[in-house]
């Protein structure tokens, strides 16, 4: 009487063992073909600091294009453009009217399939509301084309 209590308790436990077996199998098969890759599912957003809206942006292996929209209200000068892993574009003496809109194209060395890094536009403002430098600060994440 005794074995055929722990034959049953076996063959249920070989049961959910097979079960559990199957399903790590099928995880495994998916991962390994990139079903599950989280790079698919990666939200593309580009993101500033108020006053300067970033309208558009674009990742290859060897560039990378942001479109930004000045929205402070006055006229701006920017002096640089910097992007983590691209060449920074400094000296710059770039006139960026409100409203208006620049383009910044960056050399860039982007390995993977994916891009994630800093953006920042330093400008100054124009003698009437101060002539002091400033960095907006901003983020891009985006997949490389």
């Amino acid at each position: 009487m005794k074995n055929h209590k722990s034959q049953a308790a076996l063959e249920f436990i070989m049961t959910y063992g097979w079960a559990i077996l199957v399903v790590l199998v099928a995880v495994g098969a998916l991962s390994y073909f990139g079903v599950l890759n989280p790079d698919k599912f990666l939200p593309s957003k580009c993101v500033l600091q108020a006053g300067i809206a970033c309208l558009d942006h674009k990742a290859t292996a060897t560039s990378l294009q942001v479109v930004a929209q000045n929205s402070l209200g006055y006229d701006l000068t920017i002096t640089a453009v910097k992007a983590q892993q691209c060449t920074a574009q400094t000296g710059l003496t770039f006139s960026f009217p409100n409203g208006g809109q620049y383009t910044a194209n960056l050399v860039c060395v982007i390995a993977g399939t994916k891009y994630n890094g800093q953006f920042n536009i330093t400008y100054t403002t124009p003698a009437d509301v101060g002539g002091i430098s400033h960095t907006n600060l901003g983020q891009v994440t985006t997949r490389v084309e």
